[in-house]
């Protein structure tokens, strides 16, 4: 199934938000956010004399083919982290509320059989698509290492797995090669010549984190699953990070899929769209990032957990560019693309990304080592 969905009328769309218990009358939905994978939409609804804003969305099918463990995953999130929060009197952090439909269902199908729900808007915040500074690395990585603070102890066997496979490396190499034996989408091109050459020298090392699960060194936990900056909300007035949001991917993972993706999606400062010469991976983000994140998961962190975080931000960077170069062999079924090519040319982004990983290897490990000092 294609990443783009059908598009719906206004109408269609105000029909859809009058589904949920939304205060007052609806006065606008409109497309919001530059997601991959979900339909996303802002709603405003006029509740006395305030228009507060709420999210609506349509989950992927093509991604999600079982969208209510999705619901699931979050209400025990939800009832697992809200009654903590309270101990944290002096930091401000939000969890997106669910908001119910109004026959108090968590979500609501429309007559396709897709799945919408609705969520809180979190006010008076800002997203990026990219880090801007060494003082907002060190809050996404304090922002991540809270996070991971409220659900470590979250029993794992509660979440469903809703993503059997997500970032388990050896997997997306399998389906790699299947797709590049006979691609539905043939491309002999220079850029395609090198993907595949850039993927044969590396798909020895792609079980680095799953070898490490299976010696029990890495052991399965709650995560996130898509820390990068455009899920990391910064408060306006302060810039501190107060929110982890787009929480469909929380399921059991390891750890280092977390970090790994943070370190990988904050410490290119160029951007994923940006020209390929300008990509590199950013050692004072890193620093900064670790700095914030480090202090915070200490108490639960294992040596295996340190020695594994190079090895984690690397594999993400080139599990990442499979991803991408395999949907561009599919036929693009997957990410969503605004334009020819586009998972090509985020392919060999990825890739530039690793290589630039790959040649900072020593600094990496030493930063890690100096964040682990007192």
């Amino acid at each position: 199934m294609s990443g783009l969905f059908r598009q719906s009328s206004v109408t269609d769309l105000s029909a859809l938000a009058r589904q949920f218990a939304f205060p007052g009358e609806i006065l606008s939905v409109r497309e919001y956010g530059s997601g991959n994978v979900n339909d996303t939409y802002l709603v405003r609804a006029t509740a006395g004399q305030t228009i507060p804003a709420f999210i609506l969305q349509r989950l992927n099918p093509g991604v999600f083919p079982e969208p209510e463990k999705i619901m699931h995953n979050l209400r025990v999130l939800d009832n697992h982290v809200r009654p903590k929060l309270p101990a944290y009197p002096n930091r401000r952090w939000e969890l997106p509320t669910i908001i119910p439909t109004r026959t108090g269902a968590d979500y609501y199908h429309d007559r396709d059989g897709a799945l919408w729900r609705a969520q809180s808007f979190i006010a008076d915040t800002e997203c990026f698509s990219s880090i801007k500074s060494e003082s907002q690395a060190k809050e996404a990585g304090r922002a991540l290492g809270f996070f991971h603070v409220l659900i470590h102890d979250l029993p794992v066997h509660l979440l469903h797995d809703t993503l059997p496979g997500f970032h388990v490396t050896p997997d997306y190499l399998a389906g790699y090669e299947a797709l590049a034996a006979t691609p539905p989408r043939p491309d002999p091109s220079e850029d395609a010549l090198f993907c595949h050459r850039f993927i044969a020298e590396r798909k020895e090392t792609g079980g680095v984190l799953e070898a490490a699960r299976a010696r029990k060194e890495l052991l399965p936990c709650p995560i996130h699953g898509d820390p990068k900056p455009a899920n990391i909300l910064f408060a306006g007035n302060t810039g501190q990070a107060v929110s982890l949001i787009d929480l469909d991917t929380v399921k059991p993972g390891l750890l280092h899929y977390d970090i790994g993706d943070c370190l990988r999606s904050c410490c290119n400062p160029a951007g994923e769209n940006a020209p390929l010469a300008e990509i590199s991976f950013n050692l004072s983000y890193c620093a900064a990032i670790l700095q914030g994140y480090l202090p915070q998961v200490s108490p639960f962190f294992s040596p295996f957990d340190y020695h594994y975080i190079y090895d984690a931000v690397r594999l993400i960077a080139f599990e990442l560019g499979l991803r991408f170069f395999s949907d561009h062999l599919a036929g693009d079924v997957y990410f969503k693309i605004r334009k020819p090519g586009q998972n090509l040319k985020r392919a060999m982004v990825q890739f530039a990304l690793c290589r630039s990983i790959e040649a900072q290897e020593t600094e990496i490990r030493k930063i890690v080592r100096d964040s682990t000092q007192p």
